[in-house]
């Protein structure tokens, strides 16, 4: 099923389905939805705000797009740069490995690998992007990115029939989160409570929340390198005091042994950065919520973003159980 257009070009991202999951109801205890964003054409929920983006610098004369991504931002711009017939450059950080750089290339991207995380890349990719007529697109931390992301919320708002009690969401740099915000405030679901999850060692998102404004991590630990932004957007916090939004650190082991059991109870392979919103669900944290009194009970239905990610395969799920000392 394909998007409607907006603003005369049709959107890159396809409206994707809404699933109740039996395996996450029973393991939560109350109706879970998926919104499955994993089989968006770039693999993630990052097509569209990302896809937005590119279709907005191209109307407006964009010769060269450049991103900086740990691999799913920069798939989605590369995937948007091939379908307006627009060269890319795509700096990745060390740290995203061989996957992502094959995939990128097989888009047609110029792909340059500089630094560790995703911070140094960004920071090369601001030098390139002083070549005249090339455009930044920035993975989460634009405007327009989180325009895109909020039609995620709108297809949410026409294919359940009432308003879920809860959302769970990832956050990396706080773009589907941001988007999630703007989506639930244009469907008149403001006070819906999100809750964000993060793996420990890529929680700049929890940092910012417990200090009140926005922090810097020294490094990025997690195994879950797309949620590796070591400062969060400053939108993400603001969108904290816009409406009710829990943060959830889980630990890596919790997130790679969710993205296990969600390949077994759903046959779907997904990345850890993923893992860490599934990890909630299947750790019983969202009934500690509950009892703690910050969740409402009973919850009559839960919906989790499926934010995917196409950089991951089982030979890798095998390796990060392995270094994590899970087999």
């Amino acid at each position: 099923m394909a998007a409607q257009p907006v603003g005369g070009q049709k959107p890159f991202h396809v409206v994707s389905p809404v699933l109740e999951s039996l395996p996450l109801s029973k393991a939560v205890g109350t109706k879970v939805f998926m919104k499955l964003e994993n089989i968006q054409p770039s693999g993630s929920f990052k097509i569209r705000g990302i896809g937005h983006l590119c279709q907005d610098a191209a109307r407006k004369g964009c010769c060269h797009f450049v991103c900086s991504s740990g691999g799913n931002a920069g798939l989605a711009a590369a995937y948007a740069a091939k379908k307006l017939g627009l060269p890319i450059t795509v700096v990745v950080p060390s740290s995203s490995g061989p996957t992502p750089v094959r995939k990128l290339e097989e888009l047609g991207a110029k792909v340059e690998v500089y630094g560790k995380v995703w911070d140094d890349a960004n920071r090369r990719a601001q030098e390139l992007v002083k070549t005249e007529g090339w455009v930044s697109i920035h993975p989460f931390d634009h405007p327009l990115v989180w325009e895109g992301h909020a039609s995620l919320v709108r297809e949410l708002k026409d294919s359940l029939e009432a308003k879920p009690d809860a959302m769970v969401v990832a956050v990396g740099g706080g773009g589907l989160l941001a988007g999630v915000v703007a989506g639930l405030h244009q469907v008149g679901w403001w006070d819906v409570p999100i809750i964000a999850a993060e793996t420990q060692g890529a929680h700049s998102f929890h940092e910012a929340l417990k200090a009140g404004r926005l922090v810097t991590l020294p490094d990025i630990t997690s195994v879950a390198k797309c949620l590796g932004a070591k400062t969060v957007a400053a939108r993400a916090l603001e969108c904290a005091r816009e409406c009710q939004v829990i943060s959830q650190v889980v630990e890596d082991t919790e997130a790679v042994r969710a993205v296990e059991q969600f390949l077994d109870d759903e046959r779907m392979l997904v990345q850890p950065a993923c893992g860490a919103a599934l990890a909630v669900l299947y750790s019983g944290r969202l009934q500690r919520l509950q009892s703690e009194g910050r969740l409402r009970a009973p919850l009559a239905s839960v919906v989790v973003v499926v934010c995917g990610g196409s950089n991951i395969h089982t030979a890798q799920l095998r390796a990060l159980k392995s270094q994590l000392g899970m087999e």
